[in-house]
């Protein structure tokens, strides 16, 4: 009985509209919530709630120094887009940083919390910028932690 009921909790949660699945971003893999809708613009992958309430933005690039360390290349990342605040992780095996802000909507619609994680692994930078409704902060916070972390580094093809 105990296992029958295990298992429909398993299989339930495996339906739920943030239902985690592995996508490929130029060079790196991440995981998004299956039911999101994907998108491109200009090099920038965006995947966005079914409920509109929330979105994130995925960009990589490649890093211009040939040998560069990845611990330097996160402080160069760290240094240029600025701000404070920013706590220092490992995500794929590889220097990180996040942080979590709340700014104006655009539209003056209220308050969106936003929450930026960053990295790289000497060749390649990324960054994941998981935006919600301040309201939704409760629904979707786990969610923007789970793809902030997920991020790996996946070899080029043929080699």
């Amino acid at each position: 009985m105990m296992l029958g009921t295990f298992l429909t909790v398993v299989l339930a949660a495996g339906g739920s509209a943030d239902a985690l699945t592995n996508v490929s971003v130029k060079n790196v893999s991440l995981k998004a919530p299956a039911a999101w809708t994907r998108s491109s613009n200009e090099g920038t992958e965006k995947f966005l709630a079914p409920s509109g309430d929330a979105y994130f933005l995925v960009d990589v690039g490649a890093v211009q120094t040939a040998g560069m360390k990845a611990e330097v290349c996160r402080q160069k990342i760290l240094a240029s887009i600025g701000g404070t605040s920013w706590t220092m992780v490992k995500v794929g095996g590889q220097p990180a940083a996040w942080k979590a802000d709340t700014d104006a909507a655009p539209d003056g619609s209220g308050n969106v919390d936003t929450v930026t994680y960053v990295g790289c692994n000497g060749k390649t930078t990324w960054s994941v910028v998981f935006y919600m409704e301040q309201g939704k902060k409760d629904r979707f916070a786990s969610v923007a932690e789970k793809v902030g972390t997920s991020v790996t580094f996946t070899p080029p093809k043929g080699k």
